[in-house]
């Protein structure tokens, strides 16, 4: 019998978890992108950090490539492994490892659900406030390649701001101890941050140290109806001057109308273009009777025709379902996704001139918006006729992309805000970081990855 490259990682490795089944290798293989035939060598599953470590080494012995895997939940092809590359799943270390009540922090493994995260944030009486529709299928190690952000960033920011330090494992198979929670470190570069955001390209995340903070206040959660585009942020304008905002989020009447088919509840009784969902802070009367007069304003003005302020903690619920169950809804009919950010107070010149490239440029498409509209960053679903085959769609979108990408070097924005560059978005790059910027991330990875094992091809290709 031949000695494969995995049968020598087996022999090497005897308690590592391999899995190399057609449906296994399927599965691992792809994330929500589902725009590449997965082809992975095979699936290992270390539960330690030595058996990371023992994997680059044989990486680089028998030079295969790794492909870092927690939830899968990407939309950038990140976590594609098409191109026979050994996928490494972190599911098998998922565990909080410790928690230090002094300086707040939880130690915790790559595989780790989000959802996991905050509920053992919940058990030491804080929270984690990073918080996203997949909360229960992401994992922290994913959520922290991304530096996802999420429907809180207006009050809490993205991830990067709460990881108060990483150990990595380089594509030279060293371990990396980077900041150790520390709150004041000035000795050299921080090399934590250029691992938040890399997608797994510099390294393999073995364990974050994650900040915790104090709950937040109480809340309510009030959903607006807005009668034209321009009117989004002058409402947005009114609600940050009078409430103390936690999330400030768009959709529009299509993304409300594939909700309620799946099974939502629409509220109002009229059909707006625009809706927004403030969630603010409501701990007493004052506070809370503030919202009645932000309504007030913003109807008094014309800037809203209808609204609603939740009365209890199931109808804030219920209000939150309209927007955070758009993905869902949306996700049978596999729609081509743009994930792209501005500069708040460009929203609105931004969205028009989006919008005119998209009545143009899709006239059979149906372009489903939403997202979180107070840091800049909009969500765009196109969603394929029935007319038109699958390879024919995504070439169209491509092409409309890369109008999208101009458009968005004029105003200054990025073409991913919160999913990464994946496979997706590599030829867009450009659009969003000069070419200076490009050699040196080239270098970087150089320098970390001097083999270039580590999910290679994504973000950009290699020299």
């Amino acid at each position: 019998m031949t000695d494969s490259p995995l049968s020598r990682l087996s022999r090497d490795l005897s308690g590592l978890m391999l899995k190399t089944s057609p449906a296994d290798l399927e599965f691992y293989g792809r994330d929500w992108t589902r725009r590449w035939a997965p082809a992975p060598l095979a699936i290992a599953l270390p539960a330690s950090i030595g058996e990371v470590q023992a994997i680059v080494r044989w990486a680089l012995q028998e030079a295969i490539s790794l492909v870092p895997s927690g939830g899968r939940t990407g939309l950038s092809g990140g976590a594609v492994a098409a191109n026979g590359e050994l996928v490494v799943s972190f599911e098998r270390m998922n565990r909080v490892l410790a928690f230090d009540p002094v300086d707040r922090i939880l130690a915790v493994q790559p595989g780790l659900a989000l959802e996991a995260l905050q509920r053992a944030a919940i058990e030491h009486g804080l929270i984690y406030p990073v918080d996203f529709a997949a909360r229960g299928s992401c994992s922290i190690g994913g959520n922290i390649a991304t530096n996802a952000g999420g429907i809180r960033v207006i009050r809490y920011g993205n991830t990067r701001e709460w990881i108060a330090g990483l150990k990595v494992v380089s594509g030279s198979g060293e371990l990396l101890d980077l900041n150790r929670g520390l709150v004041k470190n000035s000795s050299g570069y921080d090399l934590r941050h250029l691992m938040i955001g890399a997608e797994g390209t510099l390294g393999l995340i073995v364990e974050a140290s994650v900040r915790l903070t104090d709950p937040a206040p109480a809340s309510n959660v009030m959903l607006l109806a807005v009668p034209a585009m321009q009117a989004l942020m002058q409402v947005f304008s009114s609600c940050r001057r009078k409430l103390g905002l936690s999330a400030f989020e768009f959709f529009t009447d299509r993304a409300l109308a594939h909700v309620v088919a799946h099974g939502a509840q629409d509220p109002f009784e009229q059909v707006s273009p625009y809706y927004l969902v403030a969630e603010f802070d409501a701990a007493d009367e004052t506070q809370q009777a503030l919202a009645g007069e932000v309504f007030e304003e913003c109807f008094e003005n014309g800037w809203v025709n209808d609204g609603v302020i939740s009365q209890s903690s199931s109808q804030a619920a219920s209000l939150w379902r309209l927007r955070e169950g758009i993905t869902e809804s949306l996700a049978p009919l596999k729609p081509y996704k743009n994930d792209i950010s501005v500069r708040t107070s460009a929203i609105p010149a931004f969205m028009q001139a989006m919008r005119e490239i998209f009545d143009r440029e899709y006239p059979e498409c149906e372009v489903v918006w939403f997202g979180h509209i107070g840091d800049g960053n909009l969500h765009i679903n196109v969603i394929r006729s029935a007319s038109t085959s699958e390879e024919a769609f995504i070439a169209d979108c491509e092409r409309v992309t890369s109008l999208l990408s101009e458009t968005l070097a004029r105003f200054g924005g990025s073409i991913s805000a919160e999913h990464g560059i994946g496979l997706v978005k590599k030829k867009y790059l450009a659009g969003t970081r000069s070419d200076a910027e490009i050699a040196m991330m080239r270098q970087i990875k150089r320098v970390l990855d001097p083999s270039g094992i580590m999910n290679p091809g994504k973000i950009f290709d290699s020299d």
